[in-house]
């Protein structure tokens, strides 16, 4: 099996309307850290994404917190993390975040979140990278758009062959191990994949 070092987590800088969001990002932070995993983020202190970062920190991980010049303010930096990069602009800090992540995990979130999710799998599905991707879907959350994917595979718009591959998990004490047996071991070209529900 291949090694996890590093996980990049996408999440809202809201927390969410229901505590089971929080929960669950504060048990994947706590796996992560006791895992040896570091964390690499947007940066901020608050939501989802303040939640899963101090969970790290708190059971001994390494967080790297990536964040624009421009939301410092709104999202309010995490001062206690072990690495905190500024950068100009969301390009740099989305290119940033992904050269420097082995998988990438999406928690709830918004607009945000659901961006940074989509471009990852379009870089996939475009055989840019064969980095995991997860998504952990508390309380439903991803359904929804678990079930959109579908929709485009069967009106066609995605074709055989173009694939969107990625895992689905319900529990964070599921995510460590589907990522680690996802991650590629060698250069050769990997088997389509579809959702996998862990």
């Amino acid at each position: 099996m291949s090694e996890i070092r590093s996980v990049c987590v996408y999440c809202g800088s809201a927390s969410g309307r229901l505590p089971a969001y929080i929960e669950a990002a504060a048990e994947l932070g706590r796996l992560m850290a006791q895992a040896g995993i570091r964390l690499v983020y947007g940066g901020g202190n608050i939501g989802l994404m303040g939640t899963v970062a101090r969970a790290v920190l708190a059971h001994g991980g390494h967080v790297t917190g990536i964040i624009p010049s421009f939301l410092k303010d709104r999202e309010i930096m995490l001062d206690e993390a072990q690495e905190t990069i500024v950068v100009p602009d969301m390009h740099t800090r989305k290119q940033m975040m992904f050269d420097r992540a082995d998988a990438f995990v999406a928690l709830p979130g918004g607009i945000g979140t659901l961006e940074e999710l989509v471009e990852q799998l379009t870089w996939a599905q475009l055989g840019q990278h064969r980095k995991p991707i997860l998504l952990l879907d508390t309380n439903g959350f991803w359904t929804p758009f678990v079930a959109l994917v579908g929709h485009m595979r069967e009106e066609g718009f995605i074709r055989p062959g173009l694939e969107v591959g990625y895992l689905v998990a319900e529990q964070p004490a599921d995510v460590i191990a589907a990522l680690v047996r996802a991650a590629p071991e060698s250069a050769a070209e990997p088997e389509p994949e579809l959702i996998r529900r862990m």
